[in-house]
């Protein structure tokens, strides 16, 4: 099988696709705006300016309006009228030194009734083998270990035999015998139970809800505007035909 070998080769003469030009944005065009710069092409219109702050003098001859007379004074002079002012509190010339309630003691008069406290505790108090009160063990006189004790009486259980409920024939009670159904040997009444739930039968077909339809996309019964996108983006090589340009 005879081999190939692949030689790459350059352009001779270049072509059109392969020169790059800058974009817009690298040209900059003189500025229509403000004096400096200014495109000397296009007429320029008047340009004002703000003034520059001057300085506020500090003398003044006219009293202004912070030269006002006082209000009780009249032609003749002042009005006259008393007036009134508050002064402070003076000190008090020595502190008062009277007893408050507290300060008296009414339980430590002289003549008291007696009082009495508890005594200490003596040393030999560990050591005292007196017996207390409840050593001492006194015989009951309640029950029949007392030495004289009255008839005591007892309850007992209650007993079947011999008792006034004793059943002596056995009897059967009314619950032993068994009763017989009135509608064996009478009218029987009509009887009604509750049956299962019957359904109609339907289609078990899934129908689509009012949200599936989308009417505003419906275009057979009214005209709609022309509808523009990108075109697909061709290589740079691509000869376009004269018939395409158009």
């Amino acid at each position: 099988m005879p081999s190939f070998t692949v030689v790459p080769t350059t352009a001779k003469m270049p072509i059109a696709a392969m020169m790059k030009g800058p974009g817009p944005a690298k040209y900059g065009l003189p500025s229509c705006l403000g004096h400096p710069g200014h495109d000397i092409r296009k007429s320029k219109s008047p340009a004002f300016s703000f003034g520059r702050r001057l300085k506020t003098s500090t003398s003044s001859d006219s009293p202004g309006p912070a030269y006002m007379f006082p209000a009780r004074m009249t032609r003749q002079g002042g009005d006259g009228a008393p007036a009134y002012s508050l002064h402070s509190r003076p000190k008090m010339p020595k502190p008062l030194a009277t007893p408050a309630p507290g300060h008296y003691r009414p339980e430590r008069r002289r003549k008291s009734a007696s009082g009495y406290s508890f005594g200490m505790r003596t040393k030999t108090f560990t050591h005292d083998s007196t017996p207390s009160p409840s050593a001492y063990t006194i015989p009951s006189y309640v029950g029949s270990g007392a030495r004289s004790s009255a008839p005591a009486y007892s309850m007992t259980g209650r007993s079947k035999i011999g008792s006034f409920h004793e059943d002596l024939r056995r009897t059967p009670g009314p619950g032993s015998y068994k009763t017989i159904v009135p509608s064996v040997y009478k009218y029987k009444s009509p009887t009604y139970s509750m049956n299962g739930r019957n359904y109609l039968p339907n289609d078990a077909t899934k129908k689509p809800g009012p949200g599936t339809y989308t009417p505003e996309n419906v275009i057979v019964n009214r005209d709609i505007a022309p509808k523009f996108s990108f075109g697909m983006r061709h290589s740079e090589y691509m000869a376009l035909m004269p018939a395409c340009r158009e």
